[in-house]
C-alpha cells in the first residue's frame, strides 16, 4: 500500500532544501568566491610593467621623453583606476536602485494576484460537489462544464485584446467583478442561472490567466527592470502552491461551517455547505479588485506602431485579428504548448486493483498537498538553475522529464510508481511556469500580449471539452498528454535553437 504521509514528508523536505538553496541565506552562510579574469590580471600587472624602463645603449635626448612617457602612463593608469571605480559605484547604485524597484513592484503584484488565485482555489473542489448536491444529473453537471469551459474559449478570444487596448487594470477589476457574480449565482438551484454564472466564470478564469500576466511585464518594462522577470515568475509559482494549500484548508473549513439549505421551504435560495467556499471566495474577489484599484497603475498594450495602426485596433475583432496574425507569423510563439490532465481516477483505480475490498478511498487532502508542494520545489529549482541557464535551454529538459513521468504514468501497475511519477511531473509544472512567462515576456509583442495569451488559451479548453464529451479513460487521458508533451519538447527544442542562434 502507497504511504502517502510518507512520499509528502519526503517531499516537503526536499522543498525545504532547495527553497534554502535557491533564497538569500544560501549566499549569506556559503558566499561564493570572486573570481578574477585575465583582463582584471592584466590590469592589476600594468603598473609593475611601467616601473622598469626598457634599456638604452646610448644618453641620447630621447631618454627624457621616454622619462615623460612613463609619468603620462602613471597619470593615465591613475585616471583609468579613477573612472572604473566610479563606473563600478555608479553600477552598483544602479543595481540597488532597480532591486528596489523590483522588490517595491512584486510586492504590489503578488498582494493583488495571490488573492485572485486564492479564489481561484477557493472555488475548484467543489464545483461538482455542489452541482451534485442540487440534485443534479451527471449529464446536467457535464453540460455546465462545458459552458464553462466554452464560455472562456470563446469570450477569452477577444477580451485579452479589449484589455491591451482598454487598460489591463481596468480588466482585472473587471475580472473580479465577473467572477464575484459568478459565485453569487451558485446560491440559486436553478439550471439558468447557473449557467450564466458558468460563463461568467469562464470569462474571469480567461482573464485570470492573460491579463494579470500581462500586467506583470507590462509594469516591469515601465519600471526598467525586465531583467528580474524570471524571478517575478518564480516568486508568482511558488505563492501560488502556498495559496494553493491555504484555500484546500479554507474551503474545507468553510464548508463544514454551516448546514446546507434552503432560506425557506419553497426558496430556490440556499445557504451554507458547499456554498461556504464560494461565499468566501467572494470576499477574497472584492479584496482583490479594491487592492488592485490602490495600488496598480494602468498599462496598456503599446508598439512602435499604435499611432499608424490606431484605426485597425479600434475594435475587438481589429484586436483579434492582429493577435491571430501575430500568432500565425512568429514559430516562437506557436512553440509554447499548454496540456491537461487527469490524476483522480488513474490514482483510484490502481488503489482499488491493489487493495480490493480493503479499499476506503484516498487521502486526496495529502495527496494534493505533496503535489503543491513539488510545485514549490520545482519554482525554487527554476531559481537556482536561472543562475547558470536561459530560459528556453531550461525548458528543453523540463519537457524532456514531463515526457518520461508520463511514460511512467501509463505503462506503471503500480500506484506508489505512478503517484512519485506524478510528483515528478508537478515539480516541472513548478519549473514550467516562471520559464514559460519568462520566454512569453521576451517573445510576445506587448501590444497583442493578453490577446495572444487568451489565444493560447483555446486550445487547452478544445482539449477539456474534448475529454469531458469523449469519456477517455484515464490512460488514454494520459497517452494523450504524453504525445502532446512530446510534441512540446521538439518544438521547444526548436525555440531554443532558434533563440540561441538568433
Amino acid at each position: 500500500m502507497t504511504d502517502y504521509n510518507l512520499i509528502f514528508g519526503g517531499v516537503l523536505t526536499f522543498n525545504i532544501l532547495v527553497t534554502f538553496r535557491a533564497s538569500s541565506y544560501w549566499t549569506k552562510y556559503f558566499p561564493t568566491k570572486p573570481v578574477v579574469d585575465d583582463a582584471e590580471k592584466s590590469d592589476t600587472e600594468a603598473p609593475k610593467k611601467a616601473e622598469d624602463p626598457p634599456e638604452s645603449d646610448t644618453d641620447d635626448e630621447p631618454k627624457p621623453l621616454l622619462e615623460a612617457t612613463e609619468d603620462n602612463v602613471e597619470e593615465d593608469d591613475v585616471e583609468k583606476g579613477a573612472k572604473l571605480e566610479l563606473s563600478s559605484s555608479s553600477s552598483a547604485a544602479s543595481d540597488a536602485a532597480a532591486n528596489i524597484r523590483h522588490a517595491h513592484l512584486l510586492r504590489k503584484y503578488l498582494v493583488v494576484y495571490l488573492l485572485a488565485a486564492l479564489s481561484d482555489w477557493l472555488q475548484g473542489p467543489y464545483v461538482y460537489a455542489l452541482y451534485d448536491a442540487y440534485g443534479y444529473s451527471q449529464h446536467d453537471i457535464a453540460v455546465l462544464f462545458v459552458a464553462g469551459f466554452g464560455s472562456s474559449m470563446v469570450f477569452g478570444s477577444f477580451v485579452g485584446g479589449m484589455a491591451d487596448q482598454c487598460g489591463r487594470r481596468k480588466f482585472v477589476i473587471l475580472f473580479a467583478i465577473t467572477y464575484a457574480l459568478s459565485c453569487m449565482t451558485k446560491h440559486f438551484k436553478n439550471f439558468t442561472i447557473l449557467m450564466i454564472g458558468r460563463l461568467l466564470g469562464g470569462i474571469a478564469t480567461s482573464l485570470l490567466f492573460s491579463v494579470f500576466e500581462a500586467w506583470l511585464i507590462g509594469a516591469h518594462a515601465t519600471a526598467g527592470v525586465m531583467s528580474h522577470l524570471g524571478k517575478s515568475f518564480s516568486s508568482a509559482q511558488y505563492g501560488n502552491s502556498i495559496v494553493a494549500i491555504v484555500a484546500g484548508q479554507i474551503a474545507n473549513r468553510a464548508a463544514n461551517h454551516a448546514e446546507f439549505q434552503p432560506t425557506s421551504a419553497d426558496s430556490g435560495f440556499y445557504t451554507g455547505g458547499y456554498l461556504g467556499p464560494f461565499d468566501v471566495s467572494m470576499l477574497t474577489l472584492i479584496a482583490c479588485g479594491l487592492l488592485a484599484t490602490s495600488l496598480w497603475e494602468e498599462n496598456f498594450g503599446k508598439s512602435e506602431q499604435d499611432d499608424d495602426d490606431s484605426s485597425k485596433k479600434s475594435s475587438a475583432t481589429g484586436a483579434l485579428k492582429t493577435a491571430y496574425s501575430a500568432t500565425v507569423r512568429s514559430p516562437d510563439i506557436l512553440s509554447m504548448y499548454i496540456f491537461v490532465f487527469m490524476w483522480t481516477p488513474a490514482l483510484t483505480t490502481l488503489a482499488k486493483a491493489e487493495l480490493g475490498d480493503s479499499f476506503e478511498g484516498l487521502p486526496f487532502g495529502i495527496i494534493f498537498s505533496t503535489f503543491m508542494v513539488c510545485c514549490m520545489a520545482g519554482s525554487s529549482i527554476f531559481s537556482i538553475a536561472m543562475e547558470k541557464m536561459k530560459p528556453e535551454q531550461l525548458a528543453v529538459p523540463v519537457f524532456g522529464i514531463a515526457t518520461l513521468a508520463f511514460g511512467i504514468i501509463v505503462l506503471s501497475k503500480s500506484a506508489t510508481s505512478t503517484f512519485l511519477a506524478m510528483n515528478l511531473f508537478e515539480v516541472c509544472v513548478g519549473m514550467y511556469f516562471p520559464s514559460m512567462g519568462t520566454m512569453k515576456g521576451m517573445i510576445v509583442p506587448e501590444d497583442k500580449r493578453a490577446a495572444i495569451y487568451n489565444l493560447f488559451r483555446i486550445p487547452l479548453n478544445f482539449i477539456v471539452l474534448f475529454s469531458l464529451l469523449t469519456d477517455l479513460s484515464p490512460k488514454t487521458s494520459f497517452l494523450l498528454c504524453a504525445s502532446m508533451m512530446t510534441v512540446a519538447f521538439v518544438l521547444q527544442m526548436k525555440l531554443r535553437n532558434s533563440r540561441l542562434n538568433a
